[in-house]
């Protein structure tokens, strides 16, 4: 059973929050719920692509304890026990086209950002904070939802953004939030790191980065006792 997160209240995270020289964001289930358009797009890859797999939630809910769409890929097949592995050049290519048609589904409009997000990211530049982005998933899916939610030229606000594909080893291992404070010159505790899994708060931590949680849809049961603050959204927060 896990061990339940300290009490904080709103006031208290909000005072954490604005505290800090730097919040450094994560993209899937903290910004917006997006888990939901990457399952649907896998499915979508893998029939495009000739395959009989079908991840309904639970399952993907599993896969998601590994970080990254291709290991995910590669962690499934495995599974399955079948003899001939797909090669590093099939799982790119699913991949690519997962990758696209998620681009498309968020292009029309059904994953807004959470509530509390916009707020929060304009009273963090009003305050002079600076804003970083660390996270597993790929450049291409960071900019196609935030395109979509904050406009074209969405990057110009944040001065470091640093994706799976960026550093030799994905969340849980602290390689992104590292790559960020050197990019920001900034030692951890200047920061708040902001997250919704315990790979996210694993991360952050391993780094020294105290940790706000803001519980998503597919890991809103993990233990997060290891934060400084978990809340269901980031309300409040401006």
């Amino acid at each position: 059973m896990q061990a339940e997160a300290p009490a904080i209240a709103p006031c208290d995270a909000a005072e954490l929050i604005r505290r800090a020289a730097a919040l450094i964001f994560d993209i899937d289930g903290t910004l917006a719920e997006t888990e939901e358009l990457h399952r649907q797009a896998f499915n979508y890859a893998f029939v495009r692509h000739g395959l009989d797999w079908q991840w309904d939630r639970a399952v993907y809910k599993d896969l998601l304890r590994v970080t990254g769409g291709k290991e995910r890929i590669r962690v499934f097949h495995g599974r399955l026990k079948i003899a001939a592995p797909l090669s590093d050049a099939n799982i790119a290519e699913l991949h690519r086209i997962k990758t696209a048609h998620y681009a498309e589904l968020v292009e029309t409009g059904c994953c807004p950002l959470r509530p509390g997000v916009t707020g929060l990211l304009i009273a963090a530049k009003a305050r002079g904070q600076r804003l970083a982005i660390a996270t597993t998933t790929s450049h291409g899916n960071i900019d196609a939802l935030l395109s979509r939610a904050l406009g074209t030229r969405w990057s110009a606000d944040f001065e470091a953004i640093v994706a799976g594909d960026d550093v030799e080893h994905k969340k849980p291992a602290p390689d992104v939030y590292f790559e960020i404070l050197a990019r920001l010159k900034l030692k951890a505790s200047d920061c708040v790191a902001i997250e919704d899994s315990a790979n996210g708060l694993i991360a952050a931590s391993r780094a020294k980065i105290p940790v706000l949680i803001t519980r998503s849809m597919f890991f809103r049961d993990d233990d997060f006792s290891a934060a400084r603050v978990v809340l269901d959204d980031l309300s409040e927060l401006g």
